[in-house]
């Protein structure tokens, strides 16, 4: 069995310093927040090609110049075959997924981490599961809320509790006037993008499938369905600026999910038995909020949420290449694969036409 300390990365698509969630991951990785992390190959196909003269671009190109133990390339083509066991870490569009696996197994990556939501549709998603498996390589989803520390406390509170139902509440802090913005940027809904974190916990830890789904009920009164032009293409997007549900599966599990684009910047999970609160957990928690101010005031550049979730991010990333580098079997501890990700799609595809047109 292969054993070693380190695993190699290689991370495609990088985008902007400071502000990219790619340049965030190979960050932790340069910085030494994921030890089991050795960051090889960075592939940059915009900011080292049409985009290299941009303003963006030469922060990208400021970027490459320090980061001197990192090779970077314009394509995935340009990479060096991997000589063992290598993990691509995908994190371009969502749309160039689908290509971008494929090229990173013709390049001998035995592992890949995909970000949320992985592929644009079902379909693609499930041909992407079908070509990984052919090839012997094992794909993982870039869910953080799996391993989110409020998410694993309510979790073990539900566990010891008769009769507890959670709710999950997943804020985001838009304005109203920048919802014309959110609902074209995230075209793909709600449900497959800012929501599709909670799906992936009920797909996760409560069994949720689009065909064992027994009913679904939407709150109303806490739930709104809009129709808004676009902010620069002026096309009309329907979307749900604020949407509550709950699902009930044939196995008789209920769960309840809430999310608001205007909500703040705080997720929580409620556990409740008989309509009465037992248990609250929040992230960010008193003491993440604090450490999140100290590094907003040094680092005021950079995306907020990176400091929110920066724990978790190394938390994936630690377990998937610790897990390659020590040649385990299995999956690693609460990453969800990409079989999990088909099934949250097939449940977000499932949910917004039916939420849709009741909110309506």
């Amino acid at each position: 069995m292969f054993m070693s300390t380190t695993c190699d990365v290689a991370l495609v698509g990088c985008g902007v310093p400071q502000r990219g969630m790619g340049w965030y991951h190979a960050k932790q990785m340069i910085d030494g927040d994921v030890p089991s992390a050795k960051l090889t190959d960075i592939v940059e196909p915009w900011f080292l090609g049409g985009g290299a003269d941009s303003p963006p671009g030469k922060e990208f190109a400021a970027f490459a110049a320090e980061s001197t133990s990192v090779a970077f390339h314009k394509s995935v083509g340009d990479m060096p075959d991997a000589t063992g066991p290598k993990l691509a870490l995908i994190s371009g569009r969502t749309a160039d997924n689908p290509q971008l696996l494929k090229d990173v197994i013709a390049k001998g990556c035995t592992h890949i981490f995909l970000e949320k939501p992985g592929a644009p549709t079902v379909g693609e998603l499930e041909d992407m599961a079908a070509y990984a498996q052919a090839k012997g390589v094992e794909v993982y989803m870039g869910y953080n809320k799996n391993v989110t520390k409020y998410v694993t406390l309510a979790r073990e509170f539900e566990a010891k509790t008769p009769g507890a139902v959670t709710t999950f509440v997943h804020n985001n802090a838009y304005k109203r006037e920048e919802l014309p913005e959110c609902f074209e940027r995230n075209s793909e809904g709600m449900l497959k993008n800012m929501a599709v974190h909670e799906l992936a916990l009920l797909t996760t830890y409560y069994g949720v499938r689009a065909d064992n789904i027994a009913s679904v009920v939407a709150d109303k009164e806490y739930s709104e369905c809009l129709t808004l032009p676009g902010f620069s293409d002026g096309k009309d997007y329907t979307d749900f600026a604020k949407i509550g549900f709950t699902i009930t599966t044939t196995e008789g599990k209920t769960i309840t999910v809430n999310a608001d684009r205007c909500g703040g910047s705080n997720s929580l999970a409620i556990v409740n038995v008989d309509g009465v609160e037992k248990f609250r957990a929040m992230t960010p928690d008193e003491e993440l909020e604090k450490r999140v101010s100290v590094q907003q005031a040094a680092h005021p550049d950079y995306m907020p949420y990176f400091f929110l979730q920066h724990d978790d991010y190394v938390t994936l990333k630690e377990r998937v290449c610790k897990h390659i580098a020590t040649g385990a079997s299995g999956s690693p501890e609460g990453l969800a694969t990409i079989e999990i990700a088909i099934e949250t799609l097939k449940v977000a595809e499932y949910l917004t036409p039916l939420l849709t047109k009741e909110l309506l």
